[in-house]
């Protein structure tokens, strides 16, 4: 073999084992690992753990704060913070119970009015930070209390009874083997696959990596961030949507649990929370396998006061891998 060849055959193999190297080490790629592994653990304790009511259970379970996650994710690639994803979700959720419309065509329409009020919140965050820039943390705080005000206005209390057709048929499997839910989540990992290749989803990590050099470029700072508020709105309403489908009630204070889980998810599945790097996939991973530790811990016998204490040391420990992984590999190559 000449000198030529062997001179172009090493920077291939060279670029083949880098990009091995990044698929291995990404975000999504260790946080899936960790799913599977939290899933051994479940089979181990649980008997019915690999059952298809079981796994549509934890479907279930895990979609509304996956797709919250998703959304949160769009404004964390733009180095921002949103906290009015507790208050859309609350919104969302009463406003299900409240005004419970049936039947398929009513589900499509009470989707709508969901995404329609995260949309209107998500305009109204990406206005102050956008326009007027406001902090991130500041606005989003003041869009959140403003909702959860409003959720008690329209129910001051839990009650109220969501559309018996959105609680049956969305929590149901499909063909008797797939959660419908889980298509939901599917749909939009999918959204954000196709998304993430236009100029404005290259934009989200262009404005979060560097903003001055991304404006420079001729990337619409304003115009991206407005637009990641705006989609993470629209999901925070898909999740409150799903939400309802799951507990078929309302509480005011439904959304309270996701301001910190979103971020655990978002880092968990590898997105930097100082934006420009990660994606939605992995944080839609990260959400199941918290919401799988839970199960885990439940299982093997472990009190649910401890539940916070575990995902903490999950969360550490899946970032601290993520970033001895890529060094380990490089010292392989």
């Amino acid at each position: 073999m000449s000198a030529a060849t062997d001179t172009a055959a090493g920077p291939a193999t060279t670029g083949s084992r880098s990009g091995l190297v990044r698929g291995l080490t990404s975000g999504a790629a260790i946080v899936a690992l960790l799913y599977v592994v939290l899933y051994a653990l479940y089979a181990l304790w649980e008997p019915r753990a690999l059952s298809a009511s079981t796994f549509t259970s934890l479907v279930n379970n895990a979609a509304p704060l996956a797709i919250a996650a998703a959304g949160e994710t769009l404004v964390v690639l733009t180095r921002g913070f949103d906290l009015s994803v507790a208050g859309v979700v609350s919104l969302t959720n009463v406003f299900m119970a409240v005004y419970p419309l049936e039947g398929p065509g009513g589900a499509v329409l009470s989707l709508l009015g969901c995404c329609a009020i995260g949309a209107a919140v998500g305009a109204v965050n990406g206005w102050l930070v956008a326009v007027l820039r406001l902090q991130t943390i500041a606005a989003t705080l003041g869009t959140m209390i403003v909702c959860q005000g409003l959720a008690l206005v329209v129910l001051d209390a839990p009650g109220g009874m969501v559309a018996e057709w959105v609680s049956y048929e969305l929590t149901d499997r499909l063909f008797g083997v797939v959660p419908v839910s889980g298509l939901v989540v599917l749909a939009v990992a999918l959204a954000w696959l196709a998304f993430s290749r236009t100029n404005t989803g290259i934009g989200l990590y262009a404005v979060g990596a560097d903003e001055h050099a991304a404006m420079l470029s001729g990337v619409s700072v304003r115009r991206i961030r407005f637009v990641a508020f705006v989609g993470a709105g629209m999901l925070y309403g898909v999740a409150g949507f799903m939400l309802s489908a799951q507990t078929a009630t309302g509480n005011p204070n439904a959304g309270a649990p996701f301001l910190m889980l979103v971020f655990a998810a978002v880092a968990l599945g590898g997105t930097s929370l100082s934006g420009g790097r990660g994606g939605l996939v992995g944080s839609i991973i990260g959400a199941g396998s918290l919401m799988l530790l839970q199960k885990v811990l439940f299982s093997g016998g472990v009190s649910s006061f401890y539940t916070g204490i575990f995902q903490g040391f999950v969360l550490i420990a899946a970032i601290l891998f993520g970033r001895a992984v890529p060094r380990l590999l490089g010292a392989i190559r």
